[in-house]
């Protein structure tokens, strides 16, 4: 099971929040079995439709993998950046097989 910090602004986020990052942060060692932490940041901002920002930080050995969004709600916001950090995390796994 992956490290998994979960930080929110503004907010005392829900246990099943907090269940459902668990779960999707997780499924990342599907691409790559070597994450050695995850750092979620949740905050509600101004924007009346838009306001959830999750914004994850995935540390692997040699580096850090970065993204955020903002979307109508933390699920969305969790999953689209989600989907980036999987792009990323295959790139930098192939980026290693090539050297």
């Amino acid at each position: 099971m992956i490290d998994v910090r979960i930080q929110s602004s503004g907010f005392d986020p829900r246990e099943s929040l907090k269940d459902f990052i668990q779960s999707k942060v997780n499924k990342l060692e599907r691409f790559y079995d070597n994450i050695q932490k995850v750092e979620v940041s949740l905050k509600l901002k101004p924007d009346p439709v838009e306001n959830k920002e999750a914004a994850i930080r995935i540390h692997v050995p040699g580096t850090e993998l970065f993204a955020n969004k903002s979307c109508e709600s933390f699920e969305e916001s969790v999953d689209v950046v989600l989907e980036a950090l999987t792009k990323q995390l295959i790139k930098y796994k192939e980026k290693l097989a090539v050297k």
